[in-house]
């Protein structure tokens, strides 16, 4: 048994290898470097896999090149909505906003809803009121900003205005997340996003939908999700990995390949997840060309990866 894993990603899908440059990739690579040590960092001090996975992900909503916190996508208005869910597997507690912005790390946000009330989920202004009332730190729109995802957003309308729709998955994806099994024996899953580039306002997609985006269970397995959000929700993808393992006796490997490439994939549910299990195996399987992902375990063997 692995005594403590974390796995992470950064979205499925959301580059092609073609538009790749050696300077790009470094710089991906280098950002989810630092959100696996920001995570092993508690792990390899006996703490929990719940905070591993929520300072995790904050790196990564930290880093512009991610599509979650800074360098959220924009709705078809020109606005940034952000998702968020945390959960944790020995009780199943969980928390998730969705539509917020605002706090500097929507996960956070998400945190919050889980140890401040009696809620799961909240939306909007209530759910920035619970982020303002645990004193997290809040941004102004030129921090959330940047130019890549604006020019994203009108190129998108413009092909919208010739009837036209992209096939671009960078459009459609990008999501950061990360699983978790601590010294303790508890896992942890945590997931944030911006969404799809101009998406209409107030949709909500997966990541803070608990058993579709993100899931955790002792008894099972951790998951966080990214890809064709709608499909995920709608093929339950998360928890279905779960189930498949406590009723059907699968391995994590098993169980999270056949989701993604046997469910999801032939009905338009392109995209990936992460997991982990309760003996600390990891499983990254994604169906689209590529996904931004890594994972380190004790013997502190930290690996990045992008494509196949």
């Amino acid at each position: 048994m692995t005594r403590f894993s974390l796995a992470l990603h950064g979205g499925a899908g959301t580059i092609l290898k073609s538009r790749m440059t050696p300077e790009l990739e470094a710089r991906y690579h280098a950002g989810l470097r630092r959100a696996l040590e920001a995570g092993h960092a508690v792990l390899a001090d006996g703490g929990a896999a719940l905070d591993a996975v929520t300072e995790a992900v904050c790196a990564l909503e930290d880093e512009p090149l991610f599509n979650a916190g800074r360098g959220a996508v924009f709705t078809s208005e020109g606005l940034q909505e952000m998702d968020a869910a945390v959960m944790e597997g020995a009780t199943r507690r969980a928390g998730a906003v969705a539509g917020i912005f605002g706090p500097r790390n929507p996960v956070r946000a998400a945190r919050a809803v889980m140890e401040r009330t009696d809620h799961v989920l909240l939306i909007g202004p209530n759910a920035i009121m619970v982020a303002r009332g645990a004193g997290l730190p809040f941004e102004e729109k030129p921090y959330f900003f940047t130019q890549a995802r604006w020019d994203a957003l009108k190129e998108t309308l413009a092909l919208r205005e010739q009837g036209l729709e992209t096939d671009d998955p960078a459009r459609r994806h990008g999501t950061v997340g990360a699983v978790a099994r601590d010294a303790h024996g508890h896992l942890a899953a945590a997931t944030s996003t911006g969404g799809m580039t101009a998406k209409a306002p107030g949709r909500v997609g997966d990541t803070p939908m608990i058993g579709a985006g993100s899931y955790a269970d002792d008894a099972t397995c951790a998951v966080s999700a990214t890809g064709h959000g709608e499909i995920f929700i709608r093929w339950t993808a998360a928890a279905e990995i779960a189930a498949r393992m406590r009723h059907g006796g699968e391995t994590l490997e098993q169980a999270a390949t056949h989701v993604v490439e046997r469910d999801l994939a032939p009905n338009d549910g392109s995209g990936g997840v992460v997991a982990v299990d309760a003996e600390g195996r990891i499983s990254m399987p994604f169906n689209c060309e590529g996904m931004y992902r890594g994972r380190v375990t004790e013997a502190g063997d930290f690996e990045t990866f992008i494509y196949r």
